[in-house]
């Protein structure tokens, strides 16, 4: 049954419309914010604004720099979810950079977005060409830009001065989205654009209209555990129907075509009147439509966070975990990658000692001597690995590092064995070091590492101490990077 003509006289649930203003607030910012601005942009009573950042830096939403609160990688969670909806297995964003590549031009996906009741698109995908005088655009943006779901749309000055732009509709099950493709005028006019990217962008269309054409495969439920545990510990310090009101918020967006009210509510654990009054919030705050039932997602949702976070580097994403490494433990924490035959440190936090590893990032060792290389080598092909160990310059730094290509073999052997490694002293005298691998995707991407000096303790009292600490930083910066790349790669 059709709930649009109750629509208006909903009064959405205080405290998640507070939420998810917050959450706004926050992800417009693109770094972090001190509450009390948040009090003056929203006009909230400050007790308010400390009860929703308590919820929602303990569901993990935001997170604590210091006095401010910064967005996490949690935040484009729903995000990620809408982005399925539209192109579950990726197919529309290949056509999109291919269509790239292939224009020398910058390519963009949108989909309308009537926000505050203008006539807008908003960007579901995007790829650009390399070049120094780059077009930029990001997954999330709103552009005030009408669309026209009817035939070509030429425009001279796209956005801003200087810009020019052709674009098309695509039709599919889902609705219609826009391909357009964005050039400068240094380059073309709108009709040269058109011109030059004529048959390519009508080959591309033809194909994602193909793709699109049927409903996606519904996604697999994953909805937010209870948080009741939360509740019993800070008391009214936790909004329990903030918290409720982003589980449904999730729950609808786990089946492109959306869920219903019972669904919704056996997907998160709640009454069915707790879920519909989540639900008609959800939709009267533009986060969410209702159709024949079924409540889906709406693009606002890519408000909620996604835009700033999906903008962080890799570094970025990995800093805030090793301060709390580091916190921990008191030793210096690194995540580096692979780089040829080295490896090279793309993140960093100091431990406060006198007696301290002073590395920086950008820094470059041989792979072969670190216990950081040994684990990105096994998470490599055997081959491909022996290889890198072959071309390697194995020379001796100190009277214990390993040269020998057969004895590097075994410790990289090792290393995939265990999953972890430890070098005692090989790079340098006095040094050591144990590192653990990061997976995304199902490969070895970067390595986490910790250093500290041979003499504090011995190697297996250094293992016992530092290998949990070290797994479980690094299961949360997974987790982080799997939010990160689920519609885009790492920034390695």
């Amino acid at each position: 049954m059709s709930t649009g003509g109750v629509m208006r006289d909903v009064d959405p649930v205080g405290p998640l419309k507070r939420g998810l203003e917050i959450l706004e607030v926050v992800g417009r910012a693109g770094g972090p914010v001190r509450p009390a601005d948040l009090v003056a942009e929203t006009g909230l009573a400050r007790s308010t604004v400390d009860r929703v950042l308590s919820t929602l830096t303990e569901t993990g939403y935001l997170r604590w720099k210091g006095r401010d609160v910064v967005a996490t990688p949690r935040t484009m969670d729903v995000g990620n979810l809408y982005l399925s909806g539209l192109d579950p297995e990726g197919v529309l964003a290949g056509r999109v950079a291919r269509l790239a590549g292939d224009l020398d031009e910058s390519v963009v996906l949108a989909v309308p977005d009537r926000a505050d009741d203008r006539d807008g698109v908003r960007i579901v995908g995007q790829s650009r060409p390399r070049g120094s005088l780059a077009i930029v655009f990001k997954v999330g943006d709103l552009l005030r830009y009408p669309f026209n779901a009817s035939g070509w749309e030429l425009e001279d000055d796209f956005l801003e001065p200087g810009l020019v732009a052709v674009a098309v509709p695509v039709q599919a099950a889902v609705g219609p989205f826009a391909l357009i493709v964005v050039s400068h005028a240094s380059r073309h006019s709108a009709v040269s654009l058109r011109e030059h990217a004529r048959s390519s962008l009508m080959a591309c269309v033809a194909e994602m209209e193909q793709v699109a054409a049927h409903p996606p495969h519904p996604d697999e439920a994953r909805t937010p555990g209870a948080n009741g545990h939360l509740k019993a510990r800070l008391g009214a310090e936790f909004l329990q129907s903030l918290d409720r009101g982003l589980a449904v918020l999730h729950a609808i967006g786990t089946r492109a075509e959306g869920r219903t009210i019972s669904e919704a509510a056996a997907l998160t654990g709640q009454a069915r009147a707790t879920a519909r009054r989540a639900l008609l919030s959800l939709t009267v705050l533009g986060y969410a439509r209702e159709s024949g039932g079924r409540f889906a997602l709406l693009p606002r949702v890519l408000d909620l966070g996604y835009r700033q976070v999906s903008g962080l580097t890799f570094e970025e994403l990995a800093r805030p975990h090793l301060r709390d490494l580091v916190a921990r433990v008191h030793d210096s924490a690194s995540v580096v990658v692979l780089d040829g035959t080295d490896i090279r440190y793309v993140a960093r936090a100091q431990a406060s000692r006198i007696m301290r590893v002073e590395i920086t990032v950008g820094t470059r060792f041989p792979a072969y001597a670190t216990a950081m290389g040994r684990v990105l080598l096994a998470g490599l092909p055997e081959a491909e690995a022996s290889d890198l160990i072959v071309r390697s310059d194995r020379r001796a730094f100190t009277g214990r590092t390993l040269t020998g290509a057969d004895d590097l073999r075994r410790e990289v052997a090792t290393a995939r064995d265990d999953g972890y490694a430890v070098v005692d002293q090989e790079l340098e005298t006095g040094l050591r070091s144990i590192a653990v691998p990061i997976h995304a995707s199902g490969r070895v991407v970067a390595a986490l590492n910790i250093a500290a000096p041979a003499a504090r303790e011995p190697v297996e009292q250094m293992r016992e101490r530092l290998l949990p600490e070290l797994r479980a930083t690094a299961r949360a910066l997974e987790a982080d990077v799997a939010a990160f790349t689920r519609h885009q790669p790492l920034p390695l």
